[in-house]
């Protein structure tokens, strides 16, 4: 077994590495072995283009597949001709948010409706809230009469998902923001912090990150403006805000490229649902669109099992009696 270690001063060193390398023993006279060491930064491109897997040391999470189609070549590609990184990720979000507005279009659209039927399903609520079967059957009458799928504003925001956890493995792992310095950031790939405290607060820690201040403060505005587009009332408002704060303590230790990235994700979606509501989507219109629908009539599709048992239940009551 071959083992080293790299002595560092602690006064001048983040980490105290070591490593230990186990060779097969044949108990021959000379034995003889073919070893090759990679010494160098953990790039995934340099890394990917040594052919031998050396990439996979980098963990890219569960949705890394979307980091290395498209987050990684993005980020490279923009990387060779702007020298900031701090603009390098302005850049990627907007690019990202650009190919994500069909979905928040959508999703928009989606909460849109749901707000205009808002004042339907309270009534129905206060006629049938004790009874939670009625009252989900009368929900669902009136969603097809209106022509409106409760689950339209929900899956944009699934979809969109993969991308967020994906970001969230990306910026850690990411060797080219070591040491790059942004705006008040002396370093992307570690906390910004503008503040150290005498003490340690529990679940939050003992300095103050101010990308991840922004990013809460931003989340909180979004979720605010989120639950008055879809009308969220009760238990479920609250716990849309404490998530955040939640986030506030989470975030605070981590590397302040990501929770730059998710402040930019957050002001760039003010700027989509205010184009939206604008430009794109006339909510009057919408309106009408769905007092015209339930005037219509609505057609319930049956499914292919449930047609085949009315027509084994009218075979057999055709089918004539035998006398005894």
């Amino acid at each position: 077994m071959v083992s080293t270690e790299i002595p560092l001063d602690e006064s001048q060193s983040f980490k105290k590495l070591s490593s230990s390398i186990v060779l097969p023993y044949t108990f021959t006279p000379l034995e003889k072995y073919d070893l090759e060491f990679y010494i160098g930064p953990n790039h995934y491109p340099t890394l990917s283009n040594q052919k031998i897997g050396l990439q996979k040391i980098i963990s890219l999470g569960f949705f890394g597949w979307v980091s290395k189609y498209m987050i990684i070549p993005i980020f490279n590609w923009l990387a060779s001709f702007i020298n900031n990184f701090g603009l390098v990720i302005l850049m990627l979000t907007l690019i990202i948010k650009l190919l994500l507005f069909p979905l928040v279009y959508k999703s928009y659209v989606s909460s849109a409706k749901m707000r205009i039927l808002k004042p339907e399903i309270d009534a129905i609520k206060e006629k049938h809230g004790t009874d939670m079967t009625r009252m989900q059957q009368e929900n669902m009458k009136l969603y097809k009469r209106a022509g409106v799928s409760p689950m339209g504003g929900c899956l944009p925001m699934v979809l969109q998902l993969p991308i967020l956890l994906a970001m969230f493995n990306f910026f850690p792992a990411s060797i080219e923001l070591r040491q790059k310095a942004f705006l008040w950031a002396t370093d992307l790939s570690t906390f910004d912090s503008i503040l150290n405290l005498p003490f340690k607060i529990p679940f939050y820690g003992s300095h103050v990150s101010l990308f991840t201040l922004l990013m809460t403060i931003s989340t909180l505005i979004y979720t605010r403006m989120n639950n008055q587009l879809t009308g969220v009332s009760g238990q479920m408002k609250w716990i849309s805000y404490l998530m955040p704060v939640l986030f506030l303590g989470f975030f605070n230790n981590y590397a302040s490229g990501l929770t730059y990235y998710y402040f930019l994700a957050n002001m760039i979606t003010f700027g989509q649902n205010v184009l939206i509501r604008r430009f794109f989507v006339d909510e009057d219109k919408l309106h009408k669109q769905i007092e015209e629908n339930k005037k219509k009539p609505v057609v319930i599709k049956k499914s292919g099992l449930q047609a085949r048992l009315e027509e084994m239940a009218k075979k057999n009551n055709a089918r004539p009696i035998k006398k005894k």
